[in-house]
């Protein structure tokens, strides 16, 4: 069952068309993949979920039923234009943020030390925002974000400003949060981000929708049928074509062969492998699937 479906949404603001009949469906407890270009539409999409905005038409429904202003409480958005007091001390501003979640003074107190100290940022709740780093000042953001345990996590560009030990304990967390039933909308510029947390994505690209569905599907739909082959062989050439695949390309590759054969369709890998192994010294085999960065570039291209 999807928590989010979003039927032929359009939204316009004056004579630039933001969102052209976009339909989406956001799985429950997944991590959801909004991707596009700068100018796609997607944080459009995102305000209309968050009702922030709504649509000129179309609809939005979370649960089965059409999205109301209560079922705010029941999602957590960090914005990718940041904004804390500066001036406030972070952990009285976390109490703020946290009570206008509907948390208790007590139970906001809380969960915010738990979450402190699992970051390891305990030192920080008597500092003010201003002498905060970018960094730190996100870890606070994310915290303030999940403190209420939203069923709904729509985070977009979470891991900009983070260095790569901050980003794995925010991508732990994502991952920690999806297996425990929260249902994740990422909307991220980062592929490599995508290919490991996200299991199903939308491409928006000038307003419109232009694919979607599970991540490791469209990958392979995006491939050619190609296959790496790494040998050993002291001559230039050793593979050729023939009726069960077709070179694609034979180099020098650190110290041996790297092959890229596409594999005729109907063709199986034993059959692929038992021509080869009679040829060459084999290293490795291996199917080649699209990274999600080549097949952004060619559906925006």
């Amino acid at each position: 069952m999807s928590i989010i479906s979003c039927n032929n949404v359009v939204k316009k603001f004056n004579q630039f068309t933001a969102l052209d009949s976009v339909s989406i469906e956001v799985p429950k407890a997944t991590v959801f993949g909004l991707l596009g270009p700068n100018g796609a539409g997607k944080t459009t999409l995102i305000r209309i979920i968050n009702q922030i905005t709504v649509p000129d038409s179309g609809t939005v429904f979370f649960n089965g039923k059409q999205i109301q202003q209560s079922d705010i409480a029941y999602i957590g958005y960090l914005p990718e234009e940041r904004g804390l007091y500066k001036k406030m001390k972070v952990g009285e501003q976390a109490l703020y943020l946290a009570r206008l979640k509907g948390l208790s003074h007590a139970d906001a107190n809380r969960e915010l030390k738990q979450w402190f100290i699992k970051f390891g940022i305990q030192a920080w709740w008597n500092k003010k925002v201003e002498e905060l780093s970018k960094g730190m000042a996100q870890k606070v953001q994310f915290i303030i974000t999940v403190l209420h345990k939203p069923s709904l996590l729509i985070l977009d560009e979470p891991f900009s400003g983070f260095d790569p030990i901050n980003v794995q304990i925010i991508r732990n967390e994502i991952l920690n949060m999806k297996a425990n039933g929260t249902t994740i909308i990422l909307s991220t510029h980062n592929m490599e981000s995508v290919e490991e947390l996200c299991d199903n994505i939308a491409l928006i690209n000038k307003s419109k929708l232009i694919i979607s569905g599970g991540l490791e599907q469209i990958r392979r739909d995006h491939g050619r049928n190609e296959v790496e082959l790494l040998y050993r062989s002291d001559s230039q050439v050793n593979v050729v074509s023939n009726s069960l695949y077709t070179l694609v390309s034979d180099e020098d590759h650190k110290g041996a062969r790297r092959a890229v054969l596409e594999v005729t369709k109907g063709s199986k890998s034993s059959e692929v492998l038992g021509e080869l192994i009679t040829k060459v010294d084999i290293v490795s085999y291996k199917e080649l699937i699209p990274r999600m960065n080549d097949i952004f570039i060619k559906l925006v291209s």
